[in-house]
C-alpha cells in the first residue's frame, strides 16, 4: 500500500538504481519454479511499475489500505482474486513483500521444491539469524518508566543464560522477505500461529544472513550491503 506512515514512498524509494520493489519482482520473474505473478497495490507508481516489468495488477481494496490493515487479510483478498482469474486452486502462493528486496530467485526455487518434497509442510519461509535481539535480551518500558524484561526471565532459568549475546541459543526470525505457503494457510488462516498467521503451524526455515522488511530510513544501508554481497547478479544485470 501506499500509505505508510514510517517511511513515506519507502516501496518505491531508489535503492542502487531501482525502486525497492524491482526487486522482489525481479526474483519472482526469474524463479525457474513460478508460473504467473501478481502485484497487489491501491499505489499507482506501483501498478506503472508492475505494468513495465510484465506483472499483473491486482487493485487492492480501500479496506485493506488503511494502517490499521493486516498484510494477512491483503494475502488472503490477493489469493482469492487469483484463484477466480486462475479458475482453479494454484498449487502454492509465494508471498513477498514490496519492501522486503532481500530475496533471491533461488531461495524462492527452493522454497518451491522443498513444499513438493514434504507435504506434510505448511511453509517455507526465509529466517535470519538475529540473536542480539532474542527474546531474553528484550526490554519494555514498565510504568514506573523503568526498563524491565519484556519476557519474564523464569523462562530462561536453566538456559545458561549470560550477557553473551548467543547465550540462550541462536533467535530466528521470520524476516518476511519470502514465504511460500500452501492455499490451505489462506483458506484457513485462524489456524495459523501467530503473529504471521499465514504460515501455517508446520513452518521450515529458509536460513539466510539478515534477510528484513524496510520500514526506517536507517535500514536502507544493511539493504544494500545485503544486494551487493548476496544478489550481485542482479546488480550487474541493470
Amino acid at each position: 500500500r501506499k500509505g505508510s506512515v514510517g517511511f513515506p514512498g519507502k516501496n518505491t524509494f531508489p535503492v542502487l538504481g531501482h525502486p525497492m520493489a524491482w526487486y522482489p519482482i525481479t526474483a519472482a520473474k526469474q524463479a525457474k519454479l513460478v508460473d504467473r505473478v501478481y502485484l497487489s497495490t491501491d499505489d499507482e507508481n506501483l501498478m506503472e511499475l508492475a505494468r513495465t516489468t510484465g506483472v499483473e495488477v491486482i487493485e487492492r481494496p480501500p479496506h485493506l489500505c488503511t494502517k490499521e490493515a493486516l498484510g494477512e487479510d491483503a494475502y488472503v483478498h490477493g489469493y482469492r482474486e487469483i484463484k477466480r482469474r486462475v479458475g482453479t486452486e494454484p498449487e502454492l502462493m509465494v508471498l513477498l513483500f514490496c519492501n522486503a528486496p532481500t530475496v533471491r530467485s533461488d531461495y524462492i526455487d527452493q522454497g518451491i521444491s522443498v513444499l513438493r518434497e514434504h507435504p506434510e509442510l505448511d511453509s517455507a519461509v526465509t529466517v535470519s539469524k538475529y540473536n542480539m535481539w532474542s527474546p531474553a535480551r528484550a526490554r519494555k518500558v514498565a510504568s514506573d518508566g523503568l526498563l524491565q524484561p519484556f519476557v519474564p526471565l523464569e523462562i530462561f532459568q536453566g538456559s545458561g543464560l549470560t550477557c553473551d549475546r548467543d547465550s540462550q541459543g541462536d533467535a530466528w526470525f521470520a524476516d518476511v522477505a519470502l514465504s511460500v505457503v500452501r492455499p490451505r494457510n489462506l483458506e484457513h488462516l485462524e489456524e495459523g500461529v501467530p503473529p504471521q498467521k499465514w504460515m501455517g503451524n508446520k513452518i521450515y526455515p529458509l536460513k539466510q544472513e539478515a534477510g528484513l522488511d524496510v520500514d526506517y530510513e536507517w535500514q536502507l544501508p544493511q539493504v544494500e550491503w545485503w544486494l551487493k554481497k548476496f544478489n550481485p547478479e542482479v546488480l550487474s544485470s541493470r
